[in-house]
């Protein structure tokens, strides 16, 4: 018999304008999906490959995950003004915040979590429902597994 989580109630969440804070830290690493690459190519205007080469390196496992800038460490597609500058086509992974499984564990991994995101039970938060966490659990999950070079669509 599996327990029903403590979030499959709902969470009040609304992403802040301005924000950036779940974006902004150094060393964070984005892994990419396969939908996420064949999306930020097209935005880009770009073949796979070539979009690969100029924003992804590889994590230590061999996974593609976004490039980070050199002067900081942070995403490269953060802006001065903390706002994502591909954020209507943003990696799942992203668009998956604070939906993430380490962060929904337990009370106290979420208690953690809203020390530093204060989309979290905002005065403006609507109640996102369950189904739609789960949705966005898989999603990151997704992503997590990553996509390795060569890309399927490139494979003989």
């Amino acid at each position: 018999m599996s327990r029903t989580p403590w979030w499959d109630g709902g969470v009040n969440f609304a992403c802040q304008p301005d924000c950036g804070a779940c974006c902004d830290q150094p060393g964070g690493v984005v892994f990419l999906s396969r939908t996420d690459i064949q999306r930020l190519a097209a935005r880009a205007g770009m073949e796979e490959m070539a979009w690969i080469r100029r924003d992804c390196t590889t994590s230590l496992n061999g996974r593609l995950v976004l490039r980070s800038r050199p002067s900081d460490g942070i995403c490269i597609y953060l802006d001065g003004d903390k706002r994502c500058s591909v954020y209507a086509d943003r990696p799942q992974q992203c668009e998956a915040f604070p939906w993430w499984s380490e962060n929904l564990k337990s009370m106290r991994a979420w208690r953690k979590i809203r020390q530093t995101c204060p989309g979290i039970d905002a005065p403006d938060a609507l109640r996102v429902e369950g189904d739609v966490i789960r949705l966005h659990v898989a999603r990151d999950l997704e992503s997590g597994r990553g996509v390795r070079l060569p890309l399927p669509s490139q494979e003989t």
